[in-house]
Parts: structure tokens; sequence; C-alpha cells
């Protein structure tokens, strides 16, 4: 089975995530997207983040209408601070009959030269790279970080989707909810439901 991990903090999963995951889930090949939800660093100010278990919750309520997305918890019994080349080595120890791809955003395709054993990386796993704003309202590729991204252009490992660009933050989500702004339409309605009945992130 060809498998793509989403990694990512989810705090919380939004619409936006579900449609890159979903899009990817349908167009690339891939028969499931695993969302990985990234633990707390131990090491760093927790600040806005929610339990670890409670944003993989809200994975959970968030995917489990769509068959081909799934929620993964598999860093949180990893040590800490963790590397994805690790992730990836003991996924694939665990599942050796699966085949695992990453999925990214331009803007990480960009800094992946500095991730620990990269080269690793690039080497044995297959990469879908969905497109991003930057922070001034232009895709990354169409401004001076186009030639961070064109030395992968020609690269068989990675392939560049034509997904849906959503400008949709979490951190956005979190703000709002605590100046008591409605933010409903931008979360799945399970996930805005579990959000609102637990009272989380209103302080």
């Amino acid at each position: 089975m060809k498998i793509g991990l989403y990694f990512g903090t989810f705090n919380p999963i939004h619409i936006g995530h579900l449609i890159i995951a979903n899009h990817v889930a349908e167009y690339s090949g891939l028969d499931q997207i695993w969302i990985v939800v990234t633990p707390h660093n131990p090491l760093k100010n927790k600040q806005t983040l929610l339990d670890d278990y409670q944003r993989l919750q809200l994975v959970f309520l968030a995917t489990e209408e769509y068959p081909k997305i799934k929620p993964s918890d598999i860093e949180f019994k990893l040590s800490q601070p963790n590397y994805t080349v690790n992730t990836l080595a003991h996924l694939q120890e665990k599942f050796p009959q699966n085949i695992f791809s990453l999925i990214m955003g331009e803007d990480n395709l960009k800094s992946l030269h500095k991730w620990k054993n990269f080269e690793v990386i690039l080497e044995n796993y297959e990469i879908y790279v969905y497109p991003r704003i930057d922070t001034n309202g232009q895709t990354a590729e169409s401004i001076s970080e186009k030639a961070k991204i064109l030395k992968f252009k020609n690269n068989s490992k990675i392939h560049f989707i034509d997904a849906p660009i959503v400008e949709i933050s979490s951190t956005f989500i979190r703000e709002n909810i605590k100046n008591k702004k409605n933010v409903r339409p931008l979360l799945p309605s399970k996930v805005w439901e579990y959000i609102d009945h637990n009272n989380l992130y209103k302080k």
C-alpha cells in the first residue's frame, strides 16, 4: 500500500488541512494519507499547544468520514526531540509491506536541505509538494525563493501537485476563538463541536 505522510501539530486541524489531504489522496496515486500528529516537544514552551491526545482526537473527528485519510500517533511513541528521517525508518521497519511518501508545502521544501539526513530522505522517499502563499501574498515559487525550489524541479522523487491554495492557519483560528469570533466555517463540524464543548483555545 502507498501511504502519504502529512506531518504537523494540527492545533487545531482545519478544513485547509483536509482539502490538501483529500486532494493528494484522490489525485496522486497514493492509497492512503496518514495525518501524523507531531507531539509536544518537552524542551519547548507549550504556549497554546493542546495536549497531544486532544489534537489526535480532533484529527480523528475530522477524518472519520474520509476512508483514505487516517490519524496517526506514531511519533508519540518515539523519543523526543524526533526527526523525520527517524520516523520514516521506524515506519518502514514496522510496516515493511507499505511504501511511504512525504507530503509538504513549498515552504518546507525550501528548508529541506536543513533537515537531518535530508539526502537519505530524498534518495529513498517520494515527496509530494503542494503550493503555499508567502507573507507578501504571492506563491513561494513566484518570488526570490524560486531559486531554492528550482534545484528540486528535476528530481524524479519530488512531485509538485496542483492542489488548491488555502489561506487558513491554525494560529488565526486559535486567536479568533480567544477573541470570541465565529470561526465555525473554517473547521470540520465535529472538530468545532469538540472545541466549543470543551472550551478549548478560549483563554
